[in-house]
């Protein structure tokens, strides 16, 4: 368990902060941006949860765990040297993304198909997963740009790819099972 009894240290006065594995890196490093990143959306579930009660805000208490499981994954680097660790690092896994996609298709399977795009909208607790919807894609678009020169767990990307669609899904649930959902008209200010 963690204890925190002193919450400011100084020691990233420089500008810089310790990883999971005591490595020292820029705050504006490509892995810091991305579980920092994680850690927003985390924040903006918690507002979503103000307006969210049930199955909606209990599913949204078991993702914030997860991305708590996700920064810290995120946070320690060297995946092919986790065996030789002496408290081997916190990896999100496939299990985590499972439960994703089936409750994904839990919910979707009481809505009617779009025929149009969404905006974002429609009920409070929709458009505040909206706007988890698109945090959700920026730090997937983070992970996948610090993949793309440092080793990172495959089901962190898959994670994050997944919950967006999660929170898509999960703001028409809120829009009344999709009836409140605000449609895209092309052109219809031209």
């Amino acid at each position: 368990m963690v204890v925190l009894n002193k919450i400011y240290t100084r020691t990233g006065d420089k500008g810089d902060t310790a990883l999971g594995n005591g490595i020292r890196v820029a705050k504006h490093s490509a892995r810091v941006t991305a579980y920092g990143t994680s850690d927003e959306l985390n924040a903006t579930i918690g507002v979503a949860r103000l307006h969210a009660e049930g199955e909606i805000d209990m599913a949204l208490s078991r993702i914030q765990n997860d991305l708590f499981d996700l920064g810290a994954d995120l946070c320690t680097p060297d995946i092919g040297k986790d065996d030789e660790a002496e408290y081997p690092p916190l990896r999100m896994i496939e299990e985590q993304v499972k439960r994703l996609e089936s409750e994904i298709d839990a919910m979707n399977a009481g809505l009617e198909p779009l025929r149009s795009f969404i905006l974002p909208g429609g009920t409070a607790l929709a458009a505040h997963l909206h706007i988890c919807r698109t945090v959700s894609r920026r730090a997937e678009r983070l992970t996948t740009e610090l993949a793309s020169t440092e080793e990172t767990n495959e089901w962190v990307i898959k994670y994050l790819n997944r919950l967006s669609d999660w929170f898509f899904v999960a703001a028409r649930v809120a829009n009344d099972g999709g009836k409140a959902d605000v449609l895209w008209i092309p052109g219809a200010n031209r």
